[in-house]
């Protein structure tokens, strides 16, 4: 099925590298034919806040209200509440800025009282504008967990934020996965018979990518929809663009490249992803991409401005229609 008007697109993203491209797919489609399905298991509570990092930098990505120097939170960013709670003796490793802090207020009484993750993130976009239709990957609670060197296992926030991605990893995992179900918004996205292009945004692949394709039923949807499945690598020139990737696959014994990524998604989900890009810088793999069975573009993925992200989401979309599932 190639893309075309009528289609209809379905991106998976975790953070800030999986919003931009996110933002560029947002400009070009109209509302109503792109879903942006979140990344959760970063989700966790703090200081009685039920937080959701990744869905917060996408939403406040797609409503132009992100802090762009820091890649997370709001812009114009005040820290009165924070510095608060240090004066008090809290916890303050986690930094909440007084705005972003709405958010988690809001999202925290409308769970408590009873509505579900899905419910509460359709409200806020809508509340900030936002058109396109952002969900979360599942309502069930499903927890990233990073496995050390030295044993220790550790919440996602604890390695990532607390302890700055120090411990030295060896593996992943994802606590309450087999029990949960993909979120209402996310099952309809891939039952629409519209659904020509699955984009996995360039975001990590070990730790907001892979809970995504995980959840039970989804890679057996996508393959079941026939549409293109295309990934993004989030690794240019052997470095991760933003967050620790690099890090984590050379800790894993894995190459720090481009084409490392690929035969991760080549090997975790065979047959079932059909394209990869690779960035100008790493030309060189092309080949080697093709060799494990993707159909592979090159292009320019290093998004700094507007216009970087919708050349990028042009050149995907391109792409899926040049692909037969």
């Amino acid at each position: 099925m190639g893309f075309s008007s009528q289609s209809s697109c379905l991106a998976i993203s975790g953070g800030v590298g999986g919003a931009k491209l996110a933002l560029g797919l947002a400009h070009i489609l109209e509302p109503g034919t792109l879903t942006i399905a979140g990344n959760t298991g970063d989700d966790f509570v703090h200081l009685g806040f039920f937080i959701s990092p990744d869905l917060d930098t996408v939403m406040y990505t797609l409503a132009d209200l992100n802090n762009k120097e820091l890649g997370w939170g709001q812009a114009g960013e005040s820290w009165n509440f924070l510095d608060a709670v240090t004066r008090l003796g809290g916890d303050s490793w986690f930094r909440l800025g007084d705005r972003d802090i709405g958010t988690h207020v809001i999202r925290t009484q409308m769970l408590v009282a009873g509505k579900s993750l899905s419910e509460v993130t359709s409200h806020l976009c809508r509340q900030v504008g936002i058109k396109h239709r952002l969900v979360p990957m599942t309502d069930d609670p499903v927890a990233t967990i990073v496995h050390t060197r030295t044993g220790e296992k550790l919440a996602f926030q604890h390695y990532f934020v607390r302890d700055e991605c120090r411990p030295e990893v060896t593996g992943f995992a994802f606590s309450g996965i087999d029990a949960a179900k993909p979120a209402p918004g996310f099952s309809e996205a891939l039952a629409d018979t519209s659904l020509a292009a699955v984009v996995v945004c360039p975001s990590n692949p070990f730790v907001s990518v892979d809970p995504v394709l995980r959840l039970p039923g989804v890679m057996d949807a996508v393959a079941s929809s026939k549409a293109a499945v295309i990934a993004v690598s989030p690794i240019v020139g052997g470095q991760a663009l933003k967050g620790p990737a690099a890090k984590m696959m050379a800790e894993l014994g894995m190459p720090q490249t481009a084409l490392a990524v690929a035969e991760h998604y080549a090997r975790q989900y065979s047959g079932q992803v059909h394209g990869f890009v690779l960035d100008e810088q790493d030309r060189r793999f092309r080949d080697e991409v093709e060799l494990l069975g993707l159909s592979t573009i090159v292009t320019n993925t290093v998004m700094v401005t507007l216009q970087d992200r919708i050349n990028l989401a042009e050149a995907v979309l391109d792409f899926s229609s040049e692909i037969t599932p």
